[in-house]
């Protein structure tokens, strides 16, 4: 072979080295430009939602202040006005009733969590059988409107007529807000119709009994549970 030959060959490998590598690096930048736009996207989308928390948080303050001072200007002008105390004490009774007012009394508190003993890895069975579900808090929430319950939140957040108890993934979520266990669901009312959720043959003991799971109920003489703080809305109930 002449040396024309060889040096054509070797000119020839040093050509695709040199496109091999100038492909690697031009695929390289575009994956760190790609990982760079990514995490620039991600931090935007952080920061949006950050600022839009801290708007809810700073209006919701406003709100909270604006009802103060209106509760101190009805207080002010029905103090000596009996048909308007009357009217007052209706206002008050209706907040209540639909949820926008704090409100305390005997009760009783429900704990649910998942299996604290076995871990999914062991378990010869369906690991899911081992997590507490939005369903078993839509089924103890029930259980406690049907005994009587005359207000009940979970995880402080309220449960009003337009509560919505959902799952997303492996999250559940309450008024669209996420919660995690353990979960404690407040339910105030008449105690002894309450605590008889936790009955033999009752689904706490089913939950605790045959799955393992934490799955309590104790009697308390004071609960507190919040007010709703979203918005009520009915898209088509109307008054006639």
């Amino acid at each position: 072979m002449d040396n024309k030959k060889v040096i054509s060959i070797i000119l020839g490998v040093m050509c695709v080295l040199l496109t091999c590598g100038i492909a690697i690096q031009i695929r390289t930048t575009n994956n760190a430009g790609t990982m760079q736009s990514t995490n620039t996207a991600e931090n935007k989308l952080r920061d949006a939602v950050l600022k839009s928390k801290e708007q809810y948080d700073n209006i919701y303050n406003e709100l909270e202040a604006a009802e103060k001072r209106l509760e101190k200007e009805r207080a002010d002008v029905t103090q000596n006005n009996g048909e308007l105390a009357e009217l007052e004490n209706k206002i008050k009774e209706n907040k209540k009733a639909v949820g926008l007012a704090e409100v305390k009394g005997q009760g009783i508190i429900v704990t649910l969590n998942d299996n604290q003993k076995i871990s999914s890895s062991s378990y010869i069975g369906d690991p899911n059988d081992l997590l507490i579900h939005y369903s078993d808090v839509v089924r103890v929430v029930n259980e406690l409107k049907n005994a009587g319950a005359e207000a009940i939140s979970v995880n402080e957040q309220r449960i009003v007529t337009t509560s919505s108890i959902e799952c997303d993934g492996t999250v559940i979520k309450i008024n669209g807000v996420k919660i995690g266990t353990p979960i404690e669901i407040k339910a105030i009312g008449f105690q002894e119709m309450l605590i008889n959720i936790d009955r033999q043959g009752g689904y706490l003991r089913l939950l605790r009994e045959k799955y393992g799971l934490v799955a309590n109920a104790e009697k308390k003489d004071e609960i507190t549970i919040p007010k709703y703080s979203g918005l009520i809305k009915f898209n088509y109930a109307v008054t006639k």
